[in-house]
């Protein structure tokens, strides 16, 4: 009888657990696709979780830096303990991109990011900024919206499109005025898996636009972009383009380049 009832407690303690970490992950999976933060309220409704059970999982994920506070009472964002694993995750190909990134950097004098696709979102796992007074700085392992940047729709051009629709859905967030629906962004699909590159016309910030370059590698998809000022992208974006092109040859050929039309 003592065993039947050691099982039954193990198999409730270990069911609990499995559900302590469902949600958990519900949670963080929420703050990915809102990487400008959420308030406890809001990840409660995104999950479907009562707010106080909510607030015991932010306050574990929180201790173990997955999650953090922005200023107070502005909710919570992912932490820089996820920033860490990903990094390591992708190591290898850091650590083969990190020269051509820097020399990229420097020859353009703007900053540089190298990005990989994370659930549905893109995040950068590398980046180089330019030393100069007006620039463009991102946080490592910030997520993206994968709709609204270049290295997002250069990553997101891998999948077809009945999968993007799956992804973004039929109303992809409207961040600025220059971002794209669905069916735009589906017909601008065609010509970047054609070229594998692609731009981000102020999509995402109004000030900011970008373009960035497919790497497919044998350890997945990766995308290099420069991010740069609007008003210096207009008149260098084809110079851009070049440098974009000659940093997915040097890295192609340390990395494994797949042989995916890009």
């Amino acid at each position: 009888m003592s065993n039947e009832k050691d099982t039954f407690d193990n198999d409730e303690s270990r069911s609990g657990g499995i559900q302590v970490i469902a949600r958990a992950s519900a949670v963080m999976r929420a703050l990915g696709r809102n990487p400008k933060g959420l308030s406890l309220g809001a990840i409660a409704r995104e999950v479907g979780l009562a707010r106080s059970t909510v607030q015991r999982i932010v306050a574990a994920l929180e201790t173990e830096q997955l999650v953090e506070a922005l200023r107070p009472g502005s909710g919570f964002r992912l932490g820089p303990a996820l920033a860490q694993l990903i990094h390591q995750t992708n190591t290898d190909i850091i650590s083969i991109a990190r020269k051509s990134l820097e020399g990229l950097s420097e020859q353009l004098d703007e900053s540089v990011t190298l990005s990989c696709i994370s659930g549905q979102q893109a995040v950068v796992i590398d980046r180089v900024i330019a030393e100069r007074e007006l620039r463009v700085v991102f946080p490592m392992g910030q997520s993206m919206p994968m709709h609204a940047t270049a290295d997002g729709k250069v990553l997101l051009s891998t999948f077809n499109d009945s999968q993007i629709i799956e992804i973004l859905g039929q109303a992809p967030q409207k961040l600025t005025f220059a971002t794209h629906g669905i069916d735009t962004l589906l017909k601008e699909m065609k010509s970047i898996r054609e070229q594998g590159f692609a731009v981000d016309n102020q999509e995402h910030t109004v000030g900011i636009s970008a373009c960035s370059i497919l790497i497919p590698t044998y350890m997945g998809p990766y995308a290099v972009a420069v991010v740069a000022p609007t008003s210096r992208f207009e008149t260098h974006a084809e110079a851009f383009r070049e440098a974009l092109e000659a940093c997915k040859t040097s890295v192609s050929r340390l990395a494994g380049n797949t042989g995916e039309k890009s």
